[in-house]
C-alpha cells in the first residue's frame, strides 16, 4: 500500500486484539463522547453478559476470500472460558489448504489440537494457526459484545458522512501492558446515530503484514434468539488508486445457542 494513500485514509492508532469481557470504567482511558457512544450500543445489544448467558453456540461459518480460497466450518464455542472447536469440511484458505479430508481444530484452556481425518497434526506452524483461528473466529462472532475489555482506550474522531448517514467515528485501542500482545491491531469504528450499532470499521491486520488500518469491513445484523449478531461481514481493500474493492465475504448461518456443550466435548 502506498504511503501517500495511507495518510489520506485515516488517523492511525494502536489496538491490541483483546479476547475477553471487561468493564469500560476499570483503569481505562475514554473521553465523554466515546463513552456515550459505546454505552448506547451496549444498551441496545445488552453487552457481553447477555450473549454469555446463552452458555454456548454452534453455527456454520463460510469464510470466502473469493479467488484466494474458501473455508467452511461448523463452529462450536463455550462462552465461559472461551473454549473453541471447529470442523472444516472445506479448507482451501486458512486450514491445511493443500490437504484433503476433514480438518478439526480445538482450543481448550489455551491448549490447541488439530486432526485431519482423525489423525493428529502436530507441527508447530499448524498448531500456531489453530490457536490464531480458534481465537479470532470466536472474536469475530462476539466482537460487538467485547468492546468494554480491560485496558481499552477510546478517542472520539468526529463525524463522517457515508452513504447519506453521518457517522460518529471512534478509535478503539488497548493497553499493550494489559493485553500482553506483541502485535497490535488498529480499529476505527463508525457508529450509526439511529441504531447506535457499528455499521462499518477500518482495521489493520499485522499478523498478515498489514500494519495500518486501511482495510474496511461492513456489517449486516440479524436478531437471533434476542441477540444482535453480525451475520454477514464484507471486507474491502484499497488498490493503488485508493479505490476499495470487495475481497471477502464472511457469513454466520444456522446459529443455535444453548446446545449443552461441555469442555470434554471439544478435546481431540
Amino acid at each position: 500500500m502506498r504511503t501517500k494513500f495511507m495518510k489520506q485514509t485515516a488517523v492511525l492508532f494502536t489496538l491490541a486484539l483483546a479476547i475477553g469481557s471487561g468493564n469500560l470504567l476499570s483503569g481505562q482511558q475514554v473521553d465523554a463522547k466515546s463513552k456515550e457512544l459505546v454505552n448506547a450500543m451496549t444498551e441496545v445489544n445488552g453487552g457481553y453478559q447477555k450473549i454469555a448467558a446463552k452458555k454456548d453456540v454452534q453455527f456454520t461459518y463460510i469464510y470466502d476470500n473469493m479467488d484466494k480460497g474458501r473455508d467452511v466450518s461448523t463452529e462450536r464455542h463455550i462462552f465461559n472460558g472461551e473454549h473453541s472447536w471447529g470442523s472444516y469440511k472445506e479448507h482451501k484458505r486458512n486450514v491445511l489448504p493443500n490437504k484433503e479430508g476433514v480438518a478439526v481444530q480445538s482450543l481448550v484452556s489455551g491448549k490447541p489440537a488439530l486432526t485431519l481425518d482423525g489423525k493428529p497434526i502436530t507441527d508447530q506452524k499448524s498448531l500456531d494457526g489453530t490457536v490464531f483461528l480458534r481465537k479470532v473466529n470466536f472474536y469475530w462472532f462476539t466482537m460487538m459484545y467485547k468492546l468494554k475489555n480491560p485496558g481499552t482506550n477510546y478517542s472520539y474522531l468526529g463525524t463522517e458522512k457515508v452513504n447519506d448517514i453521518t457517522y460518529d467515528k471512534v478509535s478503539l485501542t488497548y493497553d499493550a501492558d494489559i493485553t500482553k500482545k506483541e502485535k497490535n491491531d488498529e480499529y476505527i469504528l463508525y457508529f450509526n446515530p439511529d441504531t447506535h450499532l457499528i455499521d462499518l470499521f477500518y482495521f489493520s491486520l499485522p499478523d498478515w503484514g498489514i500494519n495500518e488500518p486501511i482495510l474496511k469491513m461492513t456489517l449486516a445484523y440479524e436478531i437471533i434468539d434476542g441477540i444482535y449478531l453480525t451475520t454477514v461481514r464484507e471486507s474491502y481493500g484499497p488498490n493503488e488508486k485508493g479505490e476499495y474493492l470487495l475481497n471477502g465475504r464472511y457469513t454466520f448461518k444456522d446459529i443455535k445457542f444453548n446446545n449443552g456443550f461441555k469442555v470434554e466435548d471439544f478435546r481431540l
